[in-house]
C-alpha cells in the first residue's frame, strides 16, 4: 500500500501482476481500516477490550452489534467511491484517451482502488503527469484518496449526522466529536498550506510550462497528494528543494486514523500543537475545541512522534551511508516517503542498493503497523506504582 516500487507496474507486469498487486492493495485498504477502526474505538475508550459498552465524551455508546455495522458500513462505502471514480476515469480514457473499453475500465479500476486505498500506484510509468491538466482524472482521484485518508470513522460519523438530518429535518443534538473536528479542521489546513506552498515555490519551476488553470490544479494535486496518496502530476526529481523539504513535512504528519492513510497522523500532531500552546500560555491543561485532552493521550501523541522522527533519523543515516550518490534531499524524501506509506520518490527507488531496499521495505512495513501498535499498546497498559519518587527538576533548556 505505499506506492514506492523498483519497476514500473505497467511495463514489467502482465495483467495478472496487476491483478494481484490491486487484490493486495484491496485487502489490505479494507482490513486496515476495520482492523484500525476498531483498534481507534478501544483505545478512545468507545469499546473496551472485553466488549463492554461504555459511554463517550460525545454521549454516544458502542455495543457489540456496532461492530458488525461498521464493518459492513466499511465496506459498502470502499465499494461506493471506488465505483463512482471508476466510472468516471473509465468514461474519461475511453472518450479522450482513445482507450478500448477493457483497457478504459481496467484503468478506471485499478486507479480508483489505489486511490481511494491511498497506494499511490500507477499504470503508467509516469504516474499522472501525462493528465496534470485533466480535471476530469485529477479531481476524483483527488476527492478518493482525500475520503480514504481522513479516517473511516470521521466518514461514517459525517454520514450518519446527515443521514439524522434528513430523517428528522433538523440537526441533531450532538456535534462531532472531537477526532472529527481534528480531522477535517487538519485536512483543509494542510491541504490549503501544500497547494499554496507548491504554487508559490514551483509557479516558475517546475509548473512553468502550464497554463495558469493547470497550475493551479497540479498544485492543489501536489498539495493534497503527499500526505496520504502518493499520486504526482509533476517529476517531484526538477522539484525546488524547499518544495521537498515542506513535502517531507505533509508526508511525515500524514492523514486522518484508522483510514488508509500513513504518518504520524493528523490528530497526533494537533495535539503535540495544542500541548506547546498551552504551555506557553502557561496553562496546565491541553485544550482543543473547548475539550480537555488527557495527560496519557498527551504522553501516546509524543511517543508515537519522537519514535516516527527516531526511526526517520536512523534510517536517513544508514541510506547516506550506504548511498553517498545520492543527495540529501533525495536520500530524505524517500525515507519519510517509506515511512509515512506515501510512495512518492525522486527517482532514486529503483537504484538504490539491495540492503538499502531492504531498509525502505522495514520502514514502510514499520510506517504501517508501528503506530497502530505502539499506540493500542500504550493504551492496552494498566500497571500503576504502589509508590512514588521524590520530585526534582532538571534544568530545561
Amino acid at each position: 500500500m505505499t506506492g514506492l516500487a523498483v519497476v514500473d507496474t505497467s511495463s514489467h507486469w502482465s495483467g495478472t501482476g496487476q491483478a494481484v498487486i490491486i487484490a493486495l492493495i484491496q485487502i489490505g485498504g479494507f482490513g486496515i481500516m476495520g482492523l484500525t477502526s476498531l483498534a481507534g474505538m478501544i483505545i478512545t475508550g468507545h469499546m473496551s477490550l472485553r466488549w463492554r459498552v461504555t459511554a463517550t465524551a460525545e454521549g454516544r455508546s458502542l455495543t457489540t452489534a456496532n461492530v458488525k455495522k461498521i464493518l459492513i458500513a466499511t465496506f459498502f462505502l470502499t465499494v461506493f467511491c471506488e465505483l463512482t471514480t471508476a466510472s468516471i476515469i473509465a468514461t474519461r480514457m475511453a472518450i479522450s484517451y482513445g482507450k478500448s473499453f477493457h483497457e478504459a475500465l481496467w484503468s478506471g479500476i485499478f486507479y480508483s482502488i489505489s486511490a481511494f486505498n491511498n497506494a499511490g500506484f500507477a499504470l503508467e510509468a509516469d504516474s499522472l503527469t501525462r493528465y496534470v491538466s485533466d480535471i476530469w482524472i485529477i479531481i476524483p482521484l483527488s476527492l478518493s484518496f482525500i475520503i480514504g485518508g481522513i479516517g473511516f470513522p470521521v466518514v461514517i460519523e459525517i454520514i450518519d449526522k446527515i443521514t439524522a438530518w434528513r430523517k428528522t429535518g433538523r440537526k441533531t443534538s450532538n456535534r462531532l466529536s472531537l477526532t472529527a473536528r481534528i480531522s477535517l479542521t487538519g485536512t483543509a489546513i494542510l491541504i490549503a498550506a501544500g497547494t499554496m506552498m507548491v504554487a508559490n515555490l514551483e509557479w516558475a519551476g517546475a509548473l512553468h510550462h502550464l497554463p495558469a488553470g493547470s497550475k493551479i490544479l497540479a498544485a492543489f494535486f501536489q498539495g493534497a497528494s503527499p500526505r496520504t496518496a502518493g499520486f504526482n502530476s509533476i517529476d517531484y526529481g526538477s522539484m525546488h528543494p524547499t518544495t521537498l523539504m515542506g513535502t517531507d513535512i505533509l508526508m511525515f504528519i500524514g492523514g486522518g486514523s484508522a483510514g488508509t492513510a500513513g504518518g504520524v497522523k493528523i490528530t497526533t500532531f494537533a495535539i503535540l500543537c495544542a500541548a506547546m500552546i498551552a504551555q506557553f500560555k502557561g496553562h496546565q491543561d491541553t485544550t482543543i475545541h473547548g475539550r480537555k485532552i488527557p495527560n496519557e493521550v498527551t504522553r501516546q501523541s509524543l511517543t508515537v512522534f519522537a519514535a516516527g522522527i527516531i526511526s526517520v533519523t536512523i534510517s536517513v543515516g544508514l541510506l547516506r551511508v550506504l548511498e553517498p550518490q545520492f543527495s540529501a534531499d533525495q536520500i530524505s524524501f524517500e525515507v519519510i516517503s517509506a515511512f509515512s506509506t506515501v510512495g512518492l520518490s525522486t527517482g532514486i527507488t529503483a537504484n538504490l542498493s539491495g540492503a538499502s531496499q531492504i531498509i525502505i521495505c522495514a520502514l514502510m512495513y514499520l510506517g504501517r503497523i508501528g503506530p497502530i501498535t505502539l499506540v493500542a499498546s500504550l493504551a492496552a497498559k494498566s500497571s500503576q506504582r504502589q509508590f512514588s519518587y521524590p520530585e526534582e527538576r532538571p534544568f530545561i533548556g
